[in-house]
């Protein structure tokens, strides 16, 4: 089978303003910004980005306005190498989001807008074969359609939502955050929620713990893994680049245990900068690369 990209993604493409902060002054309070950035991010989207940048053909699909903010989220996927499948709508406003971030920690909070409007048809566009489709689930019927279409179908599972759990009998890897974990699993607990999904029919399934690592399951091996240690300055960006690196694993046919170990260095680069994509990493400078 020939295929037009190496890796297709749908979902969530995003104007970011991203400003840094002292401390989370709490309700009724004001706190001065002591930094702040605008870049684009989407989960989907910046995994596109960070594949691109290590030399993968790659396409992006998802919904813009006809706005101001539309043209800069095509114009930086263009700039990337990324094949930008953008459906703009007349008369809408783009998806954004303000992020707040906490000086020295990097935790941050998320305020954000989808983008308003209509959804992608499940039939709207020729969707691209790949050997590798990615989708934050948010485009339910397109995302079932586009996953038929490809050889490998990763899902990153970061809200629990009626688009991204459909997606499941669809799903080869399925990793979630631990806030869609706790929300699956009956007792709130990631490894209940993990091994739900490998009950389910999820054959490489997957939850990220932020600092203290994650969990996944494949085969007859679970793994349970530290984070590798650095000095956070922002984590926006660091669940999207986790998965851009699950799908560059599979596209290289590594292991699975060295493409998770992969994708927790890839992803705790992405907090040592402000914003989701400044902190990709270059792939030759990952330290079990000669494993």
């Amino acid at each position: 089978m020939s295929f037009d990209y190496e890796v297709f993604a749908l979902g969530q493409c995003v104007l970011d303003r991203l400003g840094v902060i002292p401390r989370d002054p709490g309700w009724d309070n004001k706190q001065e910004i002591a930094e702040l950035t605008e870049q684009c991010g989407g989960p989907a989207a910046t995994a596109t980005v960070a594949l691109a940048r290590w030399g993968r053909k790659a396409a992006f699909a998802g919904v813009v306005g006809d706005d101001a903010a539309g043209r800069a989220i095509a114009a930086d996927l263009e700039k990337e190498g990324v094949m930008p499948l953008l459906l703009e709508r007349a008369a809408s406003e783009s998806q954004f989001a303000f992020v707040a971030i906490e000086q020295g920690t990097g935790r941050r909070k998320i305020y954000w807008r989808r983008a308003t409007g209509a959804a992608p048809g499940a039939d709207e566009l020729d969707w691209p074969r790949a050997r590798v489709f990615l989708t934050d689930g948010l485009y339910r019927a397109p995302s079932i359609a586009a996953a038929a279409r490809a050889d490998l179908v990763v899902v990153d599972a970061g809200t629990l939502r009626d688009g991204t759990e459909a997606m499941i009998p669809h799903a080869d890897v399925f990793v979630a955050s631990q806030s869609f974990a706790e929300a699956f699993a009956s007792d709130g607990q990631p490894t209940t929620a993990l091994r739900r999904l490998r009950e389910l029919g999820v054959a490489v399934a997957g939850v990220t713990l932020g600092e203290h690592g994650y969990l996944a399951s494949f085969g007859e091996t679970w793994l349970e893994r530290p984070a590798h240690a650095v000095d956070a300055i922002d984590t926006t960006g660091c669940g999207d680049l986790f998965h851009a690196a699950l799908v560059e694993g599979a596209l290289a046919s590594w292991p699975w245990e060295r493409t998770f170990d992969f994708a927790a260095w890839v992803g705790a680069q992405g907090a040592t900068a402000v914003g989701g994509r400044a902190g990709i990493p270059d792939r030759a400078d990952y330290p079990g690369g000669q494993r």
